[in-house]
């Protein structure tokens, strides 16, 4: 059992409409929210049975009906001042959740019966959840509220969720008053001295919870005394941390489960009996509490650390398990994650030499916050056991290595597929060579010719084609030189445009053209230049800087070079993806503004003569060379809005771009396209998935469509667009054709 207290993800008030009460059972995932008058007093639940219950009662109501019409109003409560053990029996089938009132029927808090999480503050632990990071100052603040305060500060810059103190009453902790040490082994004398010199009192300690919870981090304390739980109670603390030492001090224990506060617990120089027994304890006291593994030696060995022990921890609590690690080194903790712990707990310092012995085991900030990375790293990394999919780098990469089925000789349409037509080739685009048996015996509908790919149409027995469009603005189709005739002949673009290579830069243009089109066209900078050579208009490498700058005022004058063979007048559009990648992860915001001055001085240096250069707006990550990096500029909506503002430069919006990023940053996509729109004089529609599946066809992915196109017209009516849907040219255009059907649809 837990018990939440936390309530605004559980509250809806009586007026409001039954679609915020039901979006909010959504949003917290608890199937369940309570319903309060406006002085916050319950006047019941409503979960999803009872939403079930009153629309087969009211079949033709409104969603806009109040949902303090239709609650439960005879939803069963428990006193608020009511102990842990107390509240278990009323769980019962069917009830989860249980509210707890105080003497006037206010809403307290809400005791939810399950183990498998529990909440501290701001932050829920377990399954689908990140790992709970602890940065454990303890005593490192050798006794200075300043130096206290700097370690909360710095652990939130390193990226801890919490920070954790400890507090001791030294009369009501030691049998000798006062800390004395006379007649004490040496190592008590030792920690002793100690204590008496560093131990904060309560006063000054509220004083450095109340600047944790200024700078918006999470604080957690040890209370190693009856008088020091009272204290901690008293304050407000969200958790209350035991450590190893008092896993035996059952009086201890007692009165910290019976105050309803999530608890966790370290296991270090304890017995497995002494955990049972402890576990025991807690479950009859109704206590939310998670196992923290711990081996308590300072530094501790790696060969008695033992974490595969956390499995059967977890079978022994039924509980949440964690680490508290005294080790050397950051690596141990994110192993451990990588084990299942929930909770990881480390010491953490400004200065290892310290006088001290916590020191000695404790990160540094940079320390801790390269911990905080790997584990969060980790976490992702580990992802999920549902069904295997391809990640858009391998689609990229599998295209490239892989194999395809294609035409062994000339085929004609109406034929009927045997063998000897086919043969497996590289790259990859095409079907797959194990798709061969649904291939044979398939009556192909076109034309091929040897070494032509075979393409999921051909399992079909209907493929989109190419037809007339309408729009209520210009529109194009992405083309390489050697297929824009093909393409253009199945349909009635406004324009076409160009995606070069960088090979594509060297071409006699009188290779592919002979009279100029009636139509006008646009063009991409190439992703990839000869040598692995990304442009990159941000870089403070000078010899990257001076190359992008060149290979960009090449692309410029390969544009104004094709204005001869379009006889459409209007100035051509150049799209550019302007660079400020990194390899390993994003850079800090308040870096970006010297990335985009940099791009601003490169842009000074271009002659663009007609052409319109347009910004490309990027992905969080870009899968360059069929590998991951990171985008940190044309990223972030707001400032790149503030740069097209200021430097008067146009803007490419690239629909799945700005949906990753959105995504990503937790920036609404509508709010994007409010801010880009109307800097944006080219449009790439495309659909996304998550924060990196970029190119996915329209209609199947994350962007609301209907709201994105009227947001388009109302904000940028009449700039072009083409679709961008990745791969889109394959099996003559198959990929571009259905986008084109559906955006017909909005457009």
């Amino acid at each position: 059992m837990i018990i939440d207290r936390q309530l605004t993800p559980y509250i809806v008030f009586a007026e409001d409409p039954i679609l915020a009460a039901l979006g909010k059972i959504n949003a917290n995932r608890q199937r369940i929210v309570f319903c309060v008058d406006t002085h916050g007093v319950l006047r019941g639940s409503f979960s999803d049975g009872d939403f079930r219950r009153w629309i087969v009662t009211n079949p033709t109501a409104s969603l806009d009906t109040s949902v303090g019409d239709a609650c439960n109003t005879q939803v069963q409560t428990v006193s608020s001042t009511a102990l842990p053990a107390d509240i278990l029996p009323h769980f019962r089938e069917g009830i989860s959740h249980i509210p707890l009132v105080d003497d006037r029927g206010h809403l307290v808090a809400v005791a939810v019966d399950r183990s498998d999480t529990m909440r501290i503050g701001a932050h829920e632990i377990g399954d689908g959840h990140p790992a709970f990071l602890i940065a454990e100052v303890g005593n490192n603040h050798n006794g200075s509220i300043d130096l206290a305060k700097k370690l909360v500060d710095l652990a939130a810059e390193a990226g801890a969720d919490a920070v954790k103190f400890q507090l001791r009453d030294m009369d009501a902790l030691y049998r000798q008053s006062g800390g004395q040490t006379a007649g004490e082994d040496m190592g008590v004398q030792y920690t002793l001295d100690l204590l008496r010199r560093f131990s904060m009192p309560a006063e000054s300690l509220f004083n450095v919870f109340d600047h944790a919870r200024d700078v918006g981090i999470d604080v957690m304390c040890t209370p190693w005394d009856g008088p020091s739980v009272q204290a901690l109670v008293d304050y407000g603390i969200p958790g209350l941390k035991i450590a190893s030492a008092d896993l035996t001090n059952h009086e201890l224990l007692e009165d910290a489960a019976s105050r309803g506060l999530p608890m966790l617990l370290s296991t270090g120089m304890s017995r497995e009996e002494e955990i049972i027994e402890t576990i025991g304890l807690l479950r009859r006291r109704g206590a939310s509490y998670a196992l923290l593994h711990c081996q308590s030696t300072y530094p501790a060995p790696y060969k008695d650390l033992n974490l595969a022990y956390m499995d059967r921890l977890a079978e022994l609590g039924e509980c949440l398990v964690g680490y508290s690690g005294h080790e050397r080194g950051w690596h141990v903790p994110v192993a451990a994650v990588a084990r299942g712990a929930h909770i990881i707990e480390k010491h953490f310092t400004v200065d290892q030499t310290m006088e001290g012995n916590d020191h000695t085991v404790s990160l540094l900030p940079d320390e801790f916050a390269r911990m905080v990375r790997e584990i969060r790293d980790i976490e992702t990394a580990i992802g999920t056991n549902q069904e295997r999919v391809v990640s858009t780098g391998e689609a990229m990469n599998r295209i490239n290595l892989a194999k395809s089925l294609v035409a062994a000789r000339p085929i004609l349409e109406g034929s009927t597929l045997v063998a000897e037509d086919v043969q497996v080739r590289s790259p990859g685009r095409g079907l797959q060579p194990n798709t061969l048996p649904a291939l044979l015996g398939r009556t192909i509908r076109r034309d091929m010719a040897e070494g032509d790919f075979f393409f999921a149409g051909d399992l079909r027995d209907h493929t989109p084609t190419g037809r007339d469009f309408d729009f209520n603005r210009p529109w194009g189709l992405p083309v390489r030189y050697h297929d824009h005739a093909e393409l253009l002949a199945q349909s009635n673009p406004d324009f076409l445009e160009f995606h070069f290579s960088y090979k594509d830069l060297e071409v006699n243009l009188e290779d592919y053209f002979t009279e100029p089109l009636d139509i006008g066209f646009t063009t991409h900078l190439p992703d990839l230049f000869a040598g692995d050579f990304l442009v990159d208009l941000a870089s403070e490498d000078d010899e990257i800087w001076e190359r992008s700058i060149r290979e960009v005022q090449r692309t410029i004058e390969v544009t104004s070079s094709l204005t001869r063979w379009f006889a459409n007048e209007t100035d051509p559009i150049m799209v550019v993806t302007m660079g400020g990648f990194t390899k390993d992860r994003h850079i800090p915001a308040s870096e970006r503004l010297r990335k985009y001055d940099r791009i601003a001085a490169a842009l000074a240096r271009l002659d663009t003569g007609r052409v319109r250069i347009a910004a490309q707006t990027l992905p969080p990550f870009p899968w360059l060379m069929g590998g991951q990096q990171f985008h940190n500029l044309f990223l972030d909506p707001r400032d790149t809005a503030e740069f097209a503002e200021r430097t008067g430069t146009a803007l490419c919006f690239d629909a799945s771009h700005t949906k990753l990023a959105a995504t990503f940053l937790g920036v609404p996509f509508s709010e994007a396209v409010e801010l880009l729109a109307p800097h944006t004089i080219h449009w790439h529609l495309v659909d996304a998935t998550g924060v990196d599946g970029e190119g996915v066809q329209v209609g199947e992915g994350d962007i609301d469509w209907p709201e994105f196109a009227t947001a388009m017209e109302r904000l940028s009516p009449g700039t072009p667009f083409i679709p961008e849907i990745w791969q889109g040219h394959i099996n003559h255009g198959e990929g571009f054709w259905t986008a084109l059907e559906r955006l017909e649809k909005w457009l």
